[in-house]
């Protein structure tokens, strides 16, 4: 029989409303696997490794009832981290990973969990590639996907993106119904996540096929934004009615490859190097004021968009935390991996499936050209089909006090 040994699971990169669904599925394929003595949690990610911060999980859980708390949770129960780990190979990697391979030895890990998106497979990768060049076979690695943007390589889609597309969606269609109720000619400019991928703004044109009501233009970071172009779609949108609704990505750009925004944003950067996004479509709003003098207005779904968890896909959800349970029994014979969605259609599921995570650290997932109108300013009901069974399905929510009840440590 094996030897039973511990692990670890850390959580990085942005929240979304469905990695602590994941989280619990780790949680709960640890405690059933038989190879998995105590699972810890460790504090702000990888951070929390190096300084040591963390929690064993296993007596926590122990309750189902905390457990299914810890699925409707959003954010990161754990805390999460954007730090960078050196090139395995660079002047200072041994003091680093030093630390990072001691915590290991003093607590019996044979298994590291990390929950997260492009970044967090970064640091899957570079971990593995040290025990790799140090000859250490002992500890097994495993990226377990995670992020609204939908943007990760090697898997159909990613855990959170179903979720933010039902709120995005939902969102959209109540902007559409208040902005319709007047006669006064105004535009409505919709920002949206998306820095490279436009696959949360395009989930913004679902009512189309599921309401009857759409937004005029949906404008994806994948199709070069051209101002006067945005400009004539509205004039043609105002001889339909009054009442034009548009939404865009953040990381829409022109020819020249400059963010729309850029203005309008500080300047600031991740330790990754990805900028902070932000006014793009406070950007376009005095644009289109100064090009028509109507009224307008700009509104930016912001955090909202990705912690909504009041309006979780049960999809979306039960697909976390499977892919969470999946970690765990890949990682007894795989290393170096990530857990992968492969989709199959008609009728709708997925399986679990691996792909080395070299592979997929760093990469971008976009949105195919086929998915995208000619014009480049909306996307086509091929792409809605795509997205819509990801959406589908609501969770029974365990309210307190008249809201939703939250797991926190």
């Amino acid at each position: 029989m094996k030897r039973t040994k511990n692990a670890v699971v850390g959580q990085s990169g942005g929240p979304t409303a469905a990695i602590n669904a994941t989280l619990a599925g780790v949680i709960s394929g640890a405690m059933e696997c038989g190879f998995i003595d105590t699972i810890y949690g460790a504090f702000n990610g990888i951070q929390g490794i190096l300084e040591d911060r963390t929690v064993p999980l296993n007596q926590i859980f122990s309750d189902k009832d905390a457990l299914m708390l810890l699925k409707q949770t959003p954010a990161a129960a754990l805390g999460s981290c954007r730090k960078k780990l050196p090139l395995p190979d660079s002047d200072d990697a041994d003091d680093v990973y030093g630390k990072i391979f001691d915590f290991f030895k003093s607590k019996e890990i044979g298994y590291f969990f990390y929950i997260g998106g492009n970044d967090s497979m970064d640091t899957v990768a570079k971990l593995s590639s040290y025990a790799e060049k140090k000859g250490i076979c002992d500890v097994h690695f495993i990226g377990v996907p995670k992020t609204i943007d939908c943007d990760l390589c090697g898997t159909s889609h990613t855990p959170g993106y179903g979720s933010a597309a039902k709120y995005i969606a939902t969102t959209m269609q109540e902007i559409l119904r208040d902005t319709a109720v007047y006669t006064v000619k105004a535009v409505t400019i919709v920002e949206i996540m998306g820095r490279d991928a436009g696959w949360l703004t395009a989930a913004a044109a679902l009512p189309r096929i599921l309401s009857s009501t759409a937004p005029d233009y949906v404008y994806l970071p994948e199709a070069i934004f051209d101002t006067e172009s945005f400009f004539h779609d509205i004039e043609k949108a105002f001889e339909k009615h009054p009442n034009v609704v548009i939404a865009v990505s953040e990381g829409i750009r022109g020819s020249d490859g400059k963010y729309v925004g850029e203005s309008a944003q500080s300047g600031v950067s991740d330790a990754f190097g990805h900028r902070y996004l932000q006014g793009t479509a406070k950007s376009l709003e005095l644009a289109v004021k100064e090009h028509f003098g109507c009224k307008v207005r700009s509104v930016e779904l912001n955090l909202p968009q990705r912690c909504a968890a009041h309006m979780l896909s049960a999809t979306d959800i039960e697909e976390s935390f499977g892919v969470g349970r999946a970690a765990v029994y890949h990682s007894a014979e795989e290393s170096g991996v990530m857990i992968c969605y492969r989709r199959h259609d008609l009728p709708y599921s997925v399986d679990f499936v691996t792909s080395p995570v070299m592979d997929i650290a760093n990469g971008i997932r976009k949105v195919p050209a086929g998915f995208i109108t000619k014009e480049g300013n909306n996307v086509t009901d091929e792409c809605l089909e795509y997205i819509k069974p990801l959406i589908l399905g609501e969770i029974d929510l365990v309210f307190e006090n008249g809201i939703p009840k939250h797991f926190s440590f």
